[in-house]
């Protein structure tokens, strides 16, 4: 049996850990509630997860002070990682998430820098002297008591453990997916809990019956098509008055005889690309996928949801997917031929290219879907192209020697130097607007070109020393040989690009136009996904 000395050196670290656990959560942004203004679930269901995951290091170590350490790291870890996130993208840290701690270690540039050297040395710094500690000083379990005490002992926490785990789960708690919201209502273990609860559901996939056929088949030959999802992109001559207006010198030309333009409501800020990225193809916005907006890859988008790529592809397009990174990433890989892509060129195609800055550059991405356009057959062509030049983090990079003099009208303010880097990948991508649009004019037949940033970029201290955008991107269609100011202004959603730009081809019939929306000032925002909604089919 176990002694009650044993007892009592057992329940005090985990009363202790369990206090200090909540203690913890006080040092996140945003701060959630004390945990005696919490539901009385979420208390419940926080403790719960506190005791499985300490039964598990008390399994393996045998010391409970240990054990009880450990598990305070482990979650001080993920709160310094939370914050970090907060910081840049506005939004905590979420269960989703927890994927990109094995994509951190293999692109350590994408994710590690933005953690930072102070936070990652304070914890490694806790977990190390957690462990010399706990080892050092504590001595074993069982020394103190047989094998079969003390696994019976750690099975009775699992026990516990799980009870509490089904009393808090009987009545589900309320999530709205507004990870900020969700995490001061119900703390951070409770919110993690509930997210993953939510995933585990039934993927429901928005039904056939919701979409509609084109109104008849389209007439004539068909358009080739080359879609731009642009990193980072948006015009940063919003935020500062003395930026040249020459750094977007082709966009604005090419903007000038667009079909239509205006600003995108992106489902993201500062990262988390395929938010979006799934938005443009399915047109589902966010109010309709639930928990799987923040990694449309991870379970939705693999039960085949239809998308503009299958629909292009039922009229005969051929459909390319051009990405210069690498394609597992985001699983694009498993993801994108089950969205209606028949090819997918990745950074193994770039293998004899020059980078700009850490990666391949929008020039050499704009020459490879030049190459695609001039080898197209009779067959028409749908090119999807997700750049990559202006990722960041744009903090890791140096200013260069004429970088200033050439972006600026006049000098910026102090802190702007991510700012400057920035403007000179956006000069890139401007020469691969020009390219692209040059390309599909000396091609025989019309041809189509859409443009559209994904998010803005990650610059705190630049966006504290100009102004903060308000996440919203710019756009375009363009049409060959389309006459200068005929377009129209149309700021629009994400979910509602793609059926925009297929209205505007003609190959889907003008249900909701874009005229009845417009208001007086040539200027509307359109409803989630209705549009697309209604011609895309299985």
């Amino acid at each position: 049996m176990v002694d009650g000395m044993v007892l009592t050196a057992l329940a005090l670290p985990v009363c202790a850990g369990i206090g200090l656990s909540f203690l913890l959560e006080q040092g996140m942004q945003p701060r959630p509630r004390a945990f005696w203004r919490r539901p009385g679930a979420a208390f419940v269901i926080h403790v719960a997860l506190w005791l499985l995951v300490f039964s598990v290091e008390l399994a393996v170590f045998r010391r409970p002070w240990f054990a009880m350490a450990n598990v305070l790291a482990l979650q001080l870890f993920v709160v310094l990682v939370s914050n970090a996130k907060f910081h840049s993208l506005r939004e905590p840290f979420i269960y989703q998430d927890f994927e990109y701690f094995w994509d951190a270690l293999k692109h350590p540039r994408l994710y590690l820098p933005f953690l930072g050297a102070v936070r990652a040395v304070f914890a490694l710094a806790g977990f190390g002297l957690a462990l010399y500690a706990g080892l050092t000083w504590e001595p074993s379990l069982r020394a103190r008591m047989p094998v079969w005490d003390f696994l019976a002992m750690v099975a009775a926490l699992v026990v516990a453990g799980l009870a509490l785990l089904w009393c808090g789960t009987r009545g589900r708690l309320r999530v709205i997916f507004a990870p900020e919201t969700d995490l001061r209502q119900l703390g951070l273990l409770t919110s993690l809990w509930r997210y993953a609860q939510e995933e585990s559901k039934p993927v429901c996939v928005p039904s056939a019956h919701d979409f509609k056929q084109p109104a008849q088949a389209p007439l004539g030959v068909l358009p080739h098509l080359v879609v731009v999802q642009s990193e980072s992109f948006f015009d940063a001559r919003r935020l500062f008055s003395g930026i040249q207006p020459q750094v977007l010198q082709a966009f604005d030309a090419v903007k000038a005889s667009a079909v239509c333009q205006g600003q995108l409501e992106v489902a993201a800020w500062g990262a988390n690309t395929v938010r979006t990225e799934f938005a443009f193809l399915s047109g589902l916005g966010s109010a309709s996928l639930g928990v799987h907006r923040f990694n449309p890859y991870r379970k939705l988008a693999r039960m085949g949801v239809p998308t503009m790529a299958s629909f292009l592809r039922s009229l005969g397009y051929r459909t390319v997917c051009v990405h210069p990174y690498f394609a597992s990433f985001y699983t694009r890989d498993e993801v994108f031929p089950l969205l209606g892509f028949d090819e997918f060129i990745d950074i193994e195609n770039f293998k004899n290219v020059e980078k700009t800055g850490p990666y391949i550059g929008d020039v050499a991405l704009a020459e490879k879907v030049c190459a695609l356009l001039q080898k197209s057959s009779n067959q028409p062509i749908f090119v999807f192209v997700i750049s990559m030049e202006n990722h960041g983090p744009l903090h890791l990079e140096k200013v260069q020697g004429d970088d200033v003099e050439r972006l600026y009208s006049k000098p910026p303010p102090e802190g702007c130097d991510d700012l400057t880097i920035y403007l000179r990948h956006l000069g890139q991508a401007d020469r691969m607007v020009a390219m692209l649009r040059d390309q599909l004019d000396a091609l025989p037949g019309d041809g189509w070109l859409c443009w559209f940033g994904d998010h803005v970029p990650i610059m705190p201290k630049a966006y504290a020393a100009t102004a903060v955008p308000d996440g919203k991107t710019d756009y375009l269609i363009w049409r060959k040989g389309n006459a200068p100011d005929m377009g129209s202004r149309l700021d629009v959603k994400i979910e509602d690009l793609g059926g925009l730009l297929l209205q505007k081809m003609g190959l889907i019939s003008s249900i909701d136009t874009v005229s009845a929306l417009a208001e007086d000032d040539g200027r509307c925002a359109m409803d989630d996904g209705t549009i697309l909604k209604r011609f895309i089919a299985n």
